[in-house]
């Protein structure tokens, strides 16, 4: 069901941007989707599928990334699917499961950083987005932002003003 109202949600979203084989595709997944509800199982050989599924476990991880126990599994178990299932959803992505993960974790500790009240310390931050400890944070993000978080965060109030 989530999985439905997540695609359902998306159409909605984009409709005015799909191009004719883009709405026949969106149409198509839409009716895969409620034929699975109805019949309670999940085709994953429908190729329409994947990145429905894929960008419901997106939305539904986006909202878990400072869970510790956020995971491929956790994700898979919420959408009644198994993990391979999931990791084969994703692979059209051309990113895994953990990698997304990770990635929005990074860019969520990013604005945290240069979000203008309530800074939190670097090590508050590792803690908060999950991260095994604040020199893997730093060397992550140092890695992705090119600046450590110290550097990047006065970076970023400098070109405030």
């Amino acid at each position: 069901m989530r999985l439905l109202v997540s695609h359902a949600n998306m159409i909605h979203a984009t409709m005015a941007d799909l191009g004719a084989a883009g709405v026949r595709a969106a149409r198509g997944a839409l009716l895969e989707l409620a034929k699975a509800v109805a019949g309670r199982g999940f085709d994953d050989a429908e190729p329409r599928l994947a990145p429905v599924l894929a960008q419901a476990a997106k939305d539904l991880a986006d909202g878990m990334l400072a869970d510790s126990g956020l995971s491929p599994a956790l994700l898979a178990r919420q959408l009644n699917v198994s993990v391979r299932t999931l990791h084969r959803a994703f692979a059209a992505t051309g990113e895994s499961v953990a990698s997304y993960i990770r990635r929005r974790r990074m860019e969520e500790a990013r604005l945290a950083l240069t979000a203008p009240a309530g800074s939190l310390s670097v090590s508050e931050l590792a803690a908060h987005w999950q991260f095994a400890d604040s020199s893997h944070f730093i060397r992550t993000f140092k890695k992705r932002y090119g600046r450590t978080p110290t550097e990047y965060a006065r970076w970023a109030r400098s070109a405030r003003g």
